[in-house]
């Protein structure tokens, strides 16, 4: 495993919930990069080698993971060593349809598994025995004419599968394949906090952010639980987290006053943090910023731990950092303003504003291994003698299965 990194790109559904990822692997050198981006039989090298080592349920949780394969792979005995409730095997589109091929989709189909086809831009005889197996189909935007893409999508729906819009970019893109139909969606449009730019913030997240500040600024418990009565639903859901992060205790918190003295502020704080990502509650949907926000902090904190071993009030620091690096799509507020208002140290208003300082160079490094940029990540590890691959690749494992935890 340490020959890679991992990085996960959300699925979403017509609502905008998350529904599965992608899974993508980088290796850490540039030459072996290069080989895997040219030799599709990589992916099914790095699912052998990795699989057992990452444990699927701490990257995916609730989630299905699509996972790109190609015919060794297929063919091979480990495919049937994948959980095929939540696992979509992706084939991809160097794999050659032959009758051989069909027949052994047939067969893992049979089996329990769900297929997605990779790439598609165009309905031929070639890829057509293929359309009425598959869950899901695959149409690579950056391929298809956009002209062309109203009849393709006609051609396709006459088969039982989902079309999966991939790679879409733009608000223009998304609307547009909205209105074709697509069932499913990904890309940088949607993995992107920018997602959810033009949404305005409502009351509650306004109110949230006031007692962000207040905590910030040590104000009395008193003065935090009157500012939570005026939201009750928000008390509601703050309860609801806080038991849900207090198995440990043997008494259920019943109310913010006791939940500010059996937790402690600083970890009220942080799912207080949490409540401004949770968004569209009253239809159950799973927010990807969520996601992203919390798997970013936890990771911000379990690395600030590792390089900083004697200092918990940095790791206390690089967690609020990595979970406010998003606030501003959140509140659509520009940056400035909302470190301004919160009136947040040097250091960390140097980090969210400008990636600056140490903390800055952390929230930097969680970037480049969200966009699997692996030669990236790769040259600021230098700056972290004892962090390295292996500590870094399982405090990101246990940053993802903490994310997910919270998020059900």
């Amino acid at each position: 495993m340490k020959q890679f990194f991992l990085a996960r790109q959300p699925i979403l559904d017509r609502t905008q919930s998350l529904c599965a990822f992608e899974l993508l692997f980088r290796p850490r050198d540039k030459a072996t990069e290069a080989g895997l981006l040219d030799d599709t039989y990589a992916s099914a090298n790095v699912i052998q080698n990795v699989f057992g080592s990452l444990g699927m349920a701490n990257v995916l949780g609730a989630y299905k993971g699509f996972i790109n394969v190609n015919a060794e792979f297929l063919f091979g005995d480990m495919v049937e060593l994948l959980p095929r409730d939540q696992v979509v095997l992706e084939l991809l589109e160097t794999i050659v349809i032959n009758d051989e091929l069909v027949e052994r989709c047939r067969n893992l189909k049979a089996m329990g598994f769900s297929l997605a086809l990779d790439d598609v831009y165009k309905l031929s005889e070639y890829n057509k025995p293929l359309l009425s197996i598959v869950d899901v189909i695959k149409l690579d935007l950056m391929l298809i004419d956009p002209v062309k893409l109203p009849l393709l999508i006609k051609e396709l729906k006459q088969y039982p599968v989902k079309l999966l819009a991939e790679k879409v970019e733009e608000r223009e893109q998304a609307e547009f394949c909205m209105e074709l139909g697509f069932d499913l969606f990904q890309g940088y449009y949607f993995s992107r906090p920018e997602m959810l730019s033009g949404r305005r913030s409502d009351p509650s997240k306004m109110l949230l952010l006031r007692i962000l500040t207040m905590m910030q600024g040590d104000a009395e418990n008193e003065e935090i639980v009157n500012a939570f009565k005026e939201h009750p639903v928000l008390s509601y859901d703050l309860l609801r987290m806080v038991n849900s992060a207090s198995n440990s205790f043997s008494i259920k918190v019943s109310s913010l006053s006791q939940g500010l003295m059996i937790l402690g502020r600083k970890v009220l704080q942080r799912w207080i943090q949490l409540l401004m990502y949770a968004s569209a509650k009253e239809t159950g949907a799973r927010n990807p910023l969520l996601q992203l926000a919390a798997t970013r902090a936890k990771l911000m904190e379990l690395i600030a731990e590792q390089v900083r071993q004697s200092d918990p009030d940095y790791a206390d620091s690089a967690f609020m950092v990595g979970m406010l690096s998003l606030i501003e799509v959140i509140m659509d507020t520009p940056m400035y303003d909302i470190v301004t208002s919160m009136g947040l140290d040097e250091e960390m208003s140097a980090a969210l504003l400008e990636r600056r300082g140490d903390l800055g160079d952390l929230l930097s490094l969680c970037g480049e291994l969200e966009s699997c940029d692996a030669a990236a990540v790769q040259m600021r590890l230098c700056l972290y003698p004892s962090l390295g691959v292996d500590l870094l690749n399982g405090a990101h494992l246990q940053a993802l299965a903490w994310a997910n935890n919270i998020a059900t």
